[in-house]
């Protein structure tokens, strides 16, 4: 399969649960300006939607949305399933929220046409975060186990700190402690994107 991805966009949650199921991938950066490929292709030529994460399979089939593939690899590898009764369509709850609530509501800081929006912005993400800190009562979002919606929370984490938001307690907490896995550090790496996010770049417009 191959992964298309921009450096630091949503598409960096798909390369960790990749990467965190021992699946042997391929990665393509896409430039979300130009809409060109590293190899010079015209990515809206493989996905109109000009946007990332997009995931050959090895059949051809192409699947789009973050969500959408962090649910297929749930699929492929079941471990990343919470542990409970309902654990797939609580997994599925929080994907929406983070997509739908949480990553929605950073666009201003791309976007905005004043300071004005982008407070509003901010204040917008502060709240939702205070709504995820209340599920982190153990190592991750569904307890001890990782799943693909701790890679997605991370990746919104690194774009709050770059932003120079102020993650509630418990969220700073889980960021370290998401920082440690080996996966999500070989994933920065290969995304050329610093641990230490005081001195990193903005992240990427993310469409």
């Amino acid at each position: 399969m191959k992964l298309y991805y921009a450096p630091g966009a949503c598409s960096l949650a798909s390369r960790i649960s990749l990467h965190e199921a021992g699946f042997d991938a391929e990665f393509e950066r896409v430039d979300l300006r130009t809409k060109r490929t590293e190899a010079g292709e015209d990515f809206t030529a493989l996905n109109p939607k000009g946007s990332v994460p997009l995931l050959i399979l090895d059949d051809g089939q192409a699947v789009t949305e973050n969500v959408a593939i962090l649910d297929l690899i749930t699929h492929f590898e079941p471990t990343f399933e919470p542990g409970n009764p309902l654990g797939r369509i609580r997994l599925i709850e929080m994907l929406s929220f983070l997509s739908s609530e949480l990553h929605i509501a950073f666009k201003p800081f791309w976007h905005a046409a004043s300071e004005a929006e982008k407070q509003a912005a901010a204040d917008t993400v502060l709240k939702r975060l205070e709504l995820l800190a209340d599920y982190v009562h153990e190592l991750y979002l569904f307890g001890p186990r990782f799943t693909v919606a701790d890679a997605y929370l991370f990746v919104m984490l690194r774009w709050a700190k770059a932003f120079d938001l102020d993650l509630p307690p418990a969220l700073l907490g889980y960021f370290e402690r998401v920082l440690e896995r080996p996966t999500v550090r070989r994933a920065l790496d290969e995304e050329g994107l610093a641990w230490e996010m005081r001195h990193a770049p903005l992240p990427v417009p993310t469409a």
